[in-house]
C-alpha cells in the first residue's frame, strides 16, 4: 500500500473499543455470578483490556500520521505558512498543561500529608499530561516545521 490510507488505523480503533466494552461486560458478568462487584481484575479482563490499549495507540499513530503527513506522500518541499491559530492553539494547550501540572504537585502534595494515595487520578491525569504534549508536539510539526519527502527509485544502490 503506497497511500497513507485511513481504514486500517479506524478499524484498530472501533476494535480497541469493542475489547475495552467486552472487558466491561466481562467484569459485570463476574459480579452476576458472584453476587457483588470484586475488588480486583480477572487474567481476562487485563488482557483485553492490554491488546485494546495497544490496537488503540496502533490506530492513533496511524490518524496521526495521516493528518500530519498527507493521503498521498508527493515528492515535494512544504513551506509553513505563517497563521495565528496554531499559535494561539499551542498557548493554551501550554496554559492548560501548567494548569494540569499544578493539579498534579498539589495531588502529591495532598497525598503526602493525608496518607490518601488516589492513584487512578494520578495515573490519569499524568496520562492527559502527555497526551497534551503530544498534541503541542504535533502541532509544531504540522504548522512549523520544513518537511521535504524524498523519494527514492525502486532500483536504487540496494545490492540485494
Amino acid at each position: 500500500m503506497y497511500r497513507n490510507d485511513t481504514v486500517i488505523p479506524w478499524f484498530a480503533i472501533l476494535f480497541a473499543v469493542a475489547l475495552f466494552w467486552m472487558s466491561y461486560l466481562n467484569g459485570q458478568h463476574i459480579a452476576e455470578l458472584a453476587g457483588h462487584t470484586p475488588e480486583e481484575l480477572s487474567v481476562g479482563q487485563i488482557g483485553l483490556m492490554a491488546f485494546g490499549a495497544v490496537l488503540f495507540i496502533y490506530g492513533f499513530m496511524g490518524l496521526l500520521s495521516n493528518w500530519l503527513e498527507g493521503e498521498e506522500l508527493r515528492p515535494i518541499r512544504h513551506f509553513p505558512e505563517p497563521s495565528t491559530a496554531p499559535m494561539v492553539a499551542g498557548i493554551i494547550l501550554v496554559l492548560f498543561l501548567t494548569a494540569m501540572g499544578g493539579f498534579y504537585v498539589r495531588l502529591l502534595i495532598y497525598s503526602a500529608q493525608t496518607g490518601y494515595n488516589p492513584t487512578h487520578l494520578q495515573g490519569g491525569l499524568f496520562a492527559a499530561m502527555a497526551l497534551v504534549i503530544a498534541l503541542l508536539l504535533a502541532t509544531y510539526k504540522k504548522f512549523y516545521e520544513r518537511e521535504e519527502a524524498v523519494t527514492e527509485d525502486e532500483h536504487s544502490e540496494v545490492p540485494w
